[in-house]
């Protein structure tokens, strides 16, 4: 979805209003909401909008980075500090916009990617091929059996190869893993 079309469909939705106090009000419930509570929105695809309370300049950009910053911050950090310093070393560089739409295609790619296997997969959990199998005959179950261990190798060589290549895409833009 390119910016534009995203940008209409957020003003058409939801808005979040911020307050001076830091607070943030959520005008479709009309109750004051957390940042955690923002992050719910965003993983259910909920299009909204963060406005600042008194001067309607929208905020939703700096609220994102900071649920990015927590995210960072608790568990297990998707950026290495070298992969965030060539972000920033690409600000102000000739590169800049090259570079925040090479990542929004490449994210766009992997989440197309992510949908597409999710749809192949659906219904096909651990237990509905236990189940599957155990109403199977022996020969069967070997052959499925084999078939499933293999599928798991097949997307376990998949990521690796994922890995490489995102690997050696950064490597392209001088940042080192």
């Amino acid at each position: 979805m390119d910016n534009k079309k995203f940008q209409e469909s957020v003003d058409s939705q939801r808005v979040i209003k911020k307050y001076p106090n830091r607070r943030l009000y959520d005008t479709q419930t009309s109750s004051y909401i957390t940042l955690s509570q923002v992050k719910q929105l965003v993983m259910k695809s909920q299009a909204f909008v963060v406005r600042d309370a008194k001067t309607g300049d929208d905020l939703t950009r700096s609220i994102l980075l900071q649920i990015i910053l927590e995210e960072e911050a608790a568990g297990s950090p998707m950026f290495t500090a070298p992969v965030l310093a060539s972000v920033i070393r690409f600000y102000g560089h000739a590169m800049q916009g090259l570079m925040g739409g090479y990542l929004e295609n490449n994210i766009q790619t992997l989440m197309d990617m992510q949908g597409s296997f999710s749809e192949q997969s659906k219904g096909f959990t651990p237990e509905a091929w236990t189940q599957f199998l155990s109403l199977q005959s022996p020969a069967l179950q070997d052959m499925l059996g084999g078939s499933l261990e293999q599928t798991r190798k097949m997307f376990e060589h998949m990521q690796e190869q994922l890995q490489q290549q995102t690997g050696q895409m950064f490597g392209a833009f001088g940042v080192k893993r």
